[in-house]
């Protein structure tokens, strides 16, 4: 018989443990991405390699606890196909939350050029500059 889970993510331990580490682990990745993608020495293959490695240490050590999903698409599609729905909420919620909360905490800790969106400020000062006209 098939397997009817389909890929599904669950969560072997409690929701509250599982809901913290993917949020933690989400988080964790957001400020590699963000340490590595803003002003690092860090480009290309050497970039591409330490979000790999994150991604890769996460699955092995937090895949057998939470599930390690880190993306809700990841979750959501099969809990879809599967039509289970029990804990998709961990998953849609903690990667979200944990992501929003990187790049605040990226901007205090890091230098004030982390973490800016460059064509958004030019937009703001195009519109400041023809205000003042």
């Amino acid at each position: 018989m098939q397997n009817l889970k389909l890929g599904r993510t669950a969560p072997a331990a409690s929701a509250m443990q599982s809901f913290l580490l993917e949020l933690l682990l989400t988080f964790l990745l957001m400020w590699v991405i963000l340490s590595v993608s803003v002003g690092a020495k860090e480009k290309g293959i050497t970039a591409g390699i330490a979000i790999g490695s994150v991604i890769g240490l996460e699955a092995m050590f937090a895949g057998p606890i939470c599930g390690a999903s880190m993306n809700p698409a990841r979750s959501f599609a099969p809990a879809f196909v599967s039509m289970h729905f029990q804990s998709l909420w961990i998953y849609l919620i903690a990667p979200v939350c944990g992501a929003l909360l990187a790049v605040p905490i990226c901007r205090l800790i890091r230098d004030d050029q982390c973490c800016r969106v460059r064509f958004l400020e030019r937009e703001f000062r195009g519109q400041i500059e023809n205000e003042e006209m």
